[in-house]
């Protein structure tokens, strides 16, 4: 009987470790670090995740070298938990690398393979000071897109500055448009080292309603990439209100809005969250309309009591920050308020979170 249960338990490990192996999926297994510099240490980070419902550990990472370190989970991964596992290669060797690392899960004899690739050059031109942000291969000048004080009819551009950090030459393009924007690449064709840019247009008639419309886009370096978290470049839009055509009576006695605070310097004192208060008073002479409030960036949730204040009429509007949700945010935190005040149709108040 004991023999049996032996078998039986032997038996049931093995569909586990075997599970094990089936369920760790590489969501990224491969990375192109382009040209780095040499004797500089360059990190790959890939993405992975435990499809299964159990828990898993990783049992063991094996480098192709001893000039590749592992940084990875060394607990338990919870089912459907995606994790990083990040490579540092010592670039020590000059010319292209081809490195690989094995992860095994549950003692497992079918490991993942992860791969990172580049070039090693003796003298690198240093572009991070004019493209500090990398969206794979590519590096831009600008992480976000925002166009201010727009109003209906404008027809307005931007451009974004891009870098080919790569080996290969790129055909950058702007993924999931929204219907207001178009864009122009010049050259389509990018080779390695290469600069170029990308003109955004904004039609804003096709814009619908006052205030802030936001969207997102993702940056690629050839048709068809597959998108992830890493490509996205956040979209904002503030469309405001025309009192061209008002007349001096009607300005004369239109609201006034008034603020006890418009930048917030957050000290979450070790703290997760921090509320402040910001009174609102209308000093005008007809009543005022709060249109919209909205926030450019997560991290933060505002509450305002009242809409329509009277003249004289005050209220306080609650902003609370939430730290880690702020350190995540792409883009800088402010709330956004559309008003029917002439002089201040639109007001940001700007968070500036402490370290």
């Amino acid at each position: 009987m004991n023999k049996r249960i032996m078998l039986l338990s032997s038996f049931v490990m093995i569909i586990m470790m075997s599970l094990s192996a089936q369920n760790l999926a590489v969501i990224k297994g491969r990375v192109d670090c382009g040209n780095v510099a040499y004797e500089k240490p360059v990190t790959a980070v890939f993405e992975l995740q435990n499809k299964g419902r159990h828990k898993m550990t990783i049992d063991r990472v094996e480098t192709s070298c001893g000039c590749i370190s592992a940084d990875y989970p060394r607990g338990e991964i919870a089912g459907h938990e995606k994790f990083k596992v990040q490579l540092t290669y010592d670039a020590r060797m000059l010319g292209h690398f081809y490195k690989t690392a094995m992860i095994t899960v549950g003692s497992s004899r079918q490991p993942q393979e992860l791969v990172m690739t580049g070039n090693v050059l003796a003298e690198l031109e240093d572009n991070a000071a004019d493209y500090p942000y990398a969206f794979g291969n590519l590096r831009t000048d600008k992480n976000t897109i925002e166009f201010d004080n727009v109003s209906k009819g404008d027809n307005l551009k931007q451009e974004i500055a891009i870098y080919n950090n790569g080996t290969e030459t790129l055909e950058p393009n702007l993924m999931h448009l929204p219907s207001y924007f178009t864009t122009s690449v010049m050259p389509e064709r990018l080779s390695p080292g290469k600069s170029g840019k990308i003109t955004v247009y904004l039609n804003s008639s096709k814009l619908r309603d006052y205030g802030l419309t936001q969207s997102k886009v993702n940056l690629a370096g050839t048709f068809g990439e597959k998108v992830s978290d890493d490509t996205e470049i956040p979209v904002s839009v503030v469309l405001i209100p025309d009192f061209m055509e008002m007349s001096e009576t009607q300005k004369l006695n239109a609201p006034q809005l008034a603020l006890s605070a418009e930048q917030i310097e957050v000290d979450f004192g070790g703290k997760s969250k921090k509320r402040y208060d910001i009174t609102l008073t209308n000093n005008g002479r007809s009543p005022l309309h709060i249109r919209s409030l909205q926030m450019f960036t997560g991290g933060m949730k505002v509450t305002l009591p009242k809409r329509r204040l009277a003249p004289g009429e005050s209220t306080k509007l609650k902003i609370t920050a939430y730290r880690d949700e702020l350190k995540r945010a792409k883009g800088k935190p402010r709330v956004l308020m559309i008003t029917n005040d002439p002089k201040k149709a639109k007001v940001v108040i700007s968070l500036t979170p402490n370290s």
